[in-house]
């Protein structure tokens, strides 16, 4: 037995945030029901061909689910439509913004026929604001919300390899239909929920806003490098290869300068007393990491963070 035998969840869906979310669903136990427009279904479908001959974002993205072909905008749809609704607990949609709107599929159109309901808007920007009907994709949404202000190397901003934007979205989109089903279950009543992509990155960027704080300067761009920890990153070892490495405490800072650089001094040294004074003066502080691991194989080195039992990788 699964966490959600029994839940039937309607979606019309598309792309990445919605089908992710209700991917989740499905792999609870829910049965989740997708509708697809006719011809060409989900255009997610037709990204690339990598997964014997399907796209790899619709197979990570739809396996454990059902599909229907269904064009939402004839009159026809409508009683299959309402058919649907009438078995189903939970209702996703991420269409074109004003879309479930103009196909009567609006919270405050089903409320009044479907009080139990549980419908998930999931959108760009929100469902109100100026950016209400504008068109938003991930990338678009990682410049939006100023993620790459803080990736990348000075002067060149990167995106996240991934669709981080609809990922999130979709994440917190799953995370509150479980707690609409749960609320529903002391209430007997249905909701609304409306997750925007903007809305979760934003919510991701709290820490750099945070650091920011009364007009302290902002993270800098510092590749894989961490923005405001130090040492945290890549470092060449002697062979060629790299490291990975990360400290977060002052316990961690002593044992890697005695038993990784062999400086024990060093963490008596005032100017690396603290992570904010390291991060200021990492510039020198990497000088001495690269000329102290010069003399190490990646395999050496490696082996010295283990003993020290600092966080590496390769």
């Amino acid at each position: 037995m699964r966490p959600l035998d029994g839940i039937i969840v309607v979606s019309l869906e598309q792309a990445i945030a919605a089908p992710f979310c209700t991917r989740q669903l499905a792999e609870l136990g829910a049965r989740v029901i997708k509708i697809e427009r006719p011809g060409t279904g989900d255009f997610a479908r037709s990204y690339d061909e990598r997964v014997k001959g399907l796209s790899s974002h619709f197979v990570w993205c739809n396996r454990s689910k059902e599909s229907l072909t269904l064009d939402v905008k004839r009159p026809e749809a409508k009683p299959v439509l309402e058919k649907l609704l009438q078995m189903a607990d939970v209702l996703v949609q991420n269409l074109a913004p004003g879309a479930a709107t103009r196909v009567g599929l609006a919270y405050e159109t089903l409320q009044e026929r479907h009080p139990q309901l549980i419908v998930c808007d999931i959108s760009g920007y929100g469902g109100d604001g100026p950016y209400r009907d504008k068109k938003a994709y991930d990338l678009l949404i990682q410049s939006e919300s100023g993620f790459l202000s803080i990736t990348g190397s000075p002067g060149e901003p990167a995106k996240a390899g991934c669709s981080i934007a609809d990922i999130s979205a979709g994440m917190y989109a799953y995370s509150n239909i479980l707690a609409a089903l749960i609320l529903r279950g002391k209430t007997g009543q249905g909701c609304r929920i409306d997750v925007s992509l903007l809305e979760s990155m934003v919510e991701w960027m709290g820490y750099p806003l945070y650091y920011t704080f009364e007009g302290a300067p902002p993270p800098v761009r510092a590749g894989a490098a961490h923005a405001t920890i130090c040492p945290y990153g890549p470092y060449p070892a002697g062979d060629g290869k790299t490291v990975m490495l990360g400290l977060q405490n002052e316990r961690e800072w002593a044992a890697f300068c005695s038993q990784v650089l062999g400086r024990p001094e060093l963490a008596e040294d005032p100017r690396f007393a603290s992570n904010s004074r390291r991060a200021a003066a990492r510039e020198e502080l990497n000088a001495i990491f690269i000329e102290a691991f010069s003399r190490l194989t990646a395999e050496q080195l490696v082996q010295r963070l283990e003993d020290a039992q600092i966080a590496n990788s390769r």
